[in-house]
Parts: structure tokens; C-alpha cells; sequence
């Protein structure tokens, strides 16, 4: 390493220099300033070795010149000087020197200071090295990386529900838009209202998610009428070891835990227990919360976010919820509108869910006939987006064909569309028609289902259809209710009662 050293004492620069190229360096002396500057352009020194106080050019102000220059950045400057102070040592730092050394100095640290300065050389000619000649490699990567990201996105989009989330109507815009503002406080909690089917929980995992999925943490979603009351406590707040027999000796976290710098989505809440609302309301309110037979505070950085299909003004005045829990929930408030008040979504949405489930198993299905259009738009559609979109994969699962035709949708049962309030209700002959698209189907659909010869229990049918729907999502009781347009709590209560009433266990589903 090439050493400019700088002093206008002689003796001292010929003992550092003798002692610097000892240690294996090259140094060039120089007497002052101006003559160290010249000597500076004219050769490549890593260091520069200066006293302060010189005549002429002083150390500060050669330290200052170096480092204008376009090699000055690339140099490391040590000064040195007889009159030490604190003051000197601030001033040499701020203007970019590397170290400070006081006179007379001492040859350790000056061995320290040069072994230092060419250790930070190498790792700088390593740096430059490594940008010159990897620039178009950490270019590619960071490309990669972007797509990559962007591909897991569009996958975690596609797995939170999200990918196919569709908006047609000037109502729909305005809830979304609404969901999008209450994404950005995560401290406001949500209560979305709605008709079953009309999409809840998209609108919660909207709310979760907002624009970028990727960036979100967990959504646990808790259905408030699948749980009984007596584990419904311990499956929210967890439960501390050895708070009841039974329970893991070590305690066990709760949906609260899991949903720890993410959202809890509670399903149904008109649904949870009386005495577990003021237990939420504390939570939502004070941010923290007990295990049960716990006795440590935790802190709850949980968003919260609650649906129901019922009237929780009505559950208020029967004792059936509590209303300063209603208070504190409806500061952030959403209503997702029936299918049946924005009609002009209905055939978009069919569109989308048939290019899905098109896709999805490899059906040749690209549009719907004017006779299908004409059957959906009559439809009053009481399951909602729910029943639209099973009507559909319905259809798709059953048959292929490029077109949808009427004959393809078994599960559409014949029912006049109702008319918004305020419209006057006026039927023409062509739908009261035998010969009606509503008529048809119904028809159609009818001649699909095979009867057996011999007489059978409707009941023992409607039985079968619940077990078979339940065995076809691997026994998850809440997919197959979405999939039959019913609630979880109303498929389990069936099939217990009508597993009894035929002598059959519906836990073997």
C-alpha cells in the first residue's frame, strides 16, 4: 500500500517513513501542503498521512482538497499534531478524516491506524469489484424477485379468496371503497351486516387485505354458532395449564393468539353467548385480555372484525346481545346488499364463476345462452351471491358444452324474481307462461333426477343429500353448508335429528 506522508519536520517524517516501509509499505515524504497535493495527482496513495499545523497549506485544508477530488473519496486521511485538543479532534473527524493521532506519536498506533486503514482498502476494492462486475447478475435477480414476489401475491390473493372478487354495481363499489378506508385503521373494529350468501367474509378478508394480500398478517376466522357455549371461552382466550381437567398440562393458546398482528373474523356473532360479550367488548376495548384460569395480562394487537345475518337491534331489546357491545362495534359499520337489489351484477357473476369452475375442472364452458340470462335475472335469488355461484358449478360439474343452456341448471328451482320496492308488479302472459325460460328449467332440471321404481322416504333422500355433500368436502361441515346455501349450525342440526330418526350415526359421514 502507497503512503503519502506529510509533516514540515523533518526528523519526524524520516523516523515514521523509516519505520512504515519496515512494515512493509512504500512511503513518499513530502514537506508541506501544496508540494504533498502535487505529489498526490501525481500517484495513487490509499493513505495520507498529514500534520495539522504546517506552513502554507494546513492539514485540515489539504485533508479538505483530497477530498474534492475524484480520487479524494477513495482515500483515507489520518492527521496528526503537537497541540492535542478536543476541539482539533472534532474538526478533523467533520471533515473526513479516518483517524487522529497526537505527537509525538506512538509507533503501536500508528502500526494499529495503517494495518486498519489497508484492511478498509481491501474491503473497498472488494466492494468495487463486486458492483462492477455483478451489476447485471443482481440485476436479473432483482427481477426474478419481483416476479417472483408478484407471483405470490397473485397466489396468496388466489388462496385468501380474493382473486375472484368481482364488483359490477355502483353499490358494491361504494362497499368496497368503504372496506378498503377501514383496512388502513387496524384499530377499528367492523361489524358486517347481510343477508345470508351475500359474501361476508370476502368483504372481511377485504377489510384484512385491502390491496395487497402479501402484506397482511394471519385472518383467523372464528363461526361464533358452530361452538357451544362451554368451549366457546377457551377456544377464543386460550386456557392456562392446569386450569380444568382435561386440558393440556402446558395450557393452550386461543384464536385471539393466532390472530396475533392480523384480524379475528367472528362469524355469526349474534350467536355468541350473553355471558362472552362482555368478555369481548373488554378485549376490543382495552387491547388485552386473560386465558381462562390465567392470571397474565396479554396484550392483544388483533384487528376485529364481526358478520351476522341478524337483527342485533331486535337480539338487544330480547336480552339476546348486549347493546354497549353493538355501540362499540357499529363505529365501523358495513351492509352487504342482497343479489336481488343489485341485478346488475347477476350476469357478471355468472359469467366469472363459470370461466372459474371452467378452468378450475377442465370444462369447455365460454358463455351463457339468452334462455339462461333471461332464467337468472328472473330468479329472486333468496341464497344470494352463495346460491348463484353453486348454481353455476353446479352446472359446470354435471355437463360440458361450449354454451350454458337451460337444461344445465339442475339445482335452479322455479321462483319469480322479487321486485325492488317501489316497482310495480306487473307479470306478462309470456311469464306466467307454461313455455317461460323459468318454466323450462325447473323442467329440464326435473328430468334430470332419476326416481327409483319403488315407493322412498323424501326425507331419507333429503338425509342422504346432507351426508353426501358433507363427505364430499372431507367432512368440513362449514364448506358443505355453503356449498347447500344453509348455515353450519342448521347441516349439523339436520343431520343429527334425521341421523336419529333413521337409526344412523351421521358422525360416520
Amino acid at each position: 500500500m502507497n503512503i503519502l506522508l506529510v509533516d514540515d519536520h523533518s526528523e519526524t517524517c524520516e523516523t515514521l517513513a523509516r519505520f512504515l516501509t519496515r512494515l512493509g509499505y512504500a512511503v513518499k515524504v513530502t514537506s508541506n501542503g501544496s508540494e504533498a497535493l502535487q505529489e498526490y495527482a501525481r500517484d495513487d496513495f490509499p493513505l495520507v498521512i498529514s500534520d495539522i499545523r504546517m506552513p502554507g497549506l494546513s492539514g485540515i485544508e489539504l485533508l479538505q482538497a483530497i477530498k474534492h477530488l475524484p480520487a479524494g473519496q477513495n482515500t483515507d486521511v489520518v492527521l496528526m499534531t503537537g497541540h492535542g485538543g478536543l476541539d482539533t479532534a472534532i474538526q478533523a473527524m467533520r471533515s473526513g478524516a479516518y483517524d487522529y493521532l497526537l505527537k509525538p506519536v506512538n509507533i503501536e498506533e500508528l502500526a494499529l491506524v495503517a494495518e486498519r486503514v489497508a484492511e478498509h482498502q481491501k474491503l473497498r476494492r472488494e466492494n468495487c469489484y463486486l458492483r462492477e462486475h455483478l451489476a447485471d447478475e443482481v440485476q436479473e435477480a432483482t427481477a426474478a424477485t419481483r416476479d417472483e414476489i408478484q407471483r405470490l401475491r397473485t397466489a396468496v390473493r388466489s388462496e385468501a379468496g380474493l382473486a375472484q372478487f368481482g364488483v359490477f354495481s355502483p353499490q358494491m363499489r361504494q362497499v368496497t371503497q368503504r372496506c378498503l378506508q377501514y383496512h388502513r385503521d387496524r384499530s377499528l373494529p367492523v361489524l358486517i351486516q347481510g343477508e345470508t350468501g351475500t359474501g361476508k367474509e370476502l368483504l372481511a378478508r377485504l377489510i384484512h387485505y385491502g390491496e395487497d394480500a402479501a402484506m397482511a398478517g394471519p385472518f383467523v376466522d372464528v363461526n361464533c354458532a358452530a361452538l357451544t357455549p362451554s368451549l366457546f371461552e377457551s377456544e377464543l382466550f386460550g386456557y392456562a395449564a392446569g386450569s380444568f381437567t382435561g386440558g393440556l398440562a402446558k395450557g393452550r393458546k386461543g384464536k385471539l393468539d393466532a390472530a396475533m398482528g392480523g384480524t379475528l373474523f367472528l362469524d355469526e356473532i349474534g350467536d355468541m353467548p350473553p355471558e362472552l360479550q362482555a368478555k369481548l367488548l373488554r378485549v376490543i376495548q382495552e387491547r388485552e385480555f386473560y386465558r381462562v384460569g390465567g392470571l397474565e395480562k396479554i396484550p392483544a394487537d388483533v384487528r376485529f372484525i364481526c358478520a351476522t345475518h341478524v337483527d342485533l337491534q331486535q337480539r338487544v331489546q330480547t336480552g339476546q346481545f348486549r347493546e354497549d357491545l353493538l355501540f362499540r362495534l357499529r363505529v365501523g359499520t358495513v351492509v352487504a346488499p342482497p343479489l336481488r337489489e343489485r341485478p346488475e351484477e347477476i350476469l357478471p357473476l355468472a359469467k366469472m364463476f363459470l370461466a372459474e369452475f371452467a378452468k378450475q375442472k377442465k370444462k369447455h364452458f365460454t358463455s351463457i345462452s339468452r334462455e339462461v340470462a333471461d332464467c337468472l335475472m328472473k330468479h329472486n335469488w333468496p341464497g344470494n351471491v352463495r346460491e348463484l355461484r353453486n348454481v353455476i358449478e353446479a352446472a359446470v360439474v354435471l355437463f360440458d358444452d361450449e354454451i350454458l343452456r337451460g337444461e344445465h341448471l339442475v339445482l335452479l328451482e322455479p321462483q319469480p324474481r322479487r321486485k325492488p320496492s317501489g316497482e310495480q308488479s306487473t307479470v306478462s302472459a309470456q311469464t306466467e307462461s307454461p313455455q317461460s325460460d323459468s318454466g323450462f328449467v325447473a323442467q329440464a332440471g326435473a328430468a334430470r333426477v332419476e326416481l327409483p321404481d319403488n315407493a322412498f322416504q323424501l326425507e331419507k333422500l333429503h338425509y342422504e343429500i346432507l351426508r353426501k355433500a358433507v363427505k364430499r368436502f372431507d367432512g368440513n361441515v362449514t364448506r358443505a353448508a355453503q356449498y347447500l346455501g344453509i348455515s353450519p349450525r342448521t347441516l349439523s342440526y339436520r343431520l343429527k335429528a334425521m341421523g336419529k330418526e333413521f337409526g344412523l350415526d351421521d358422525e360416520k359421514t
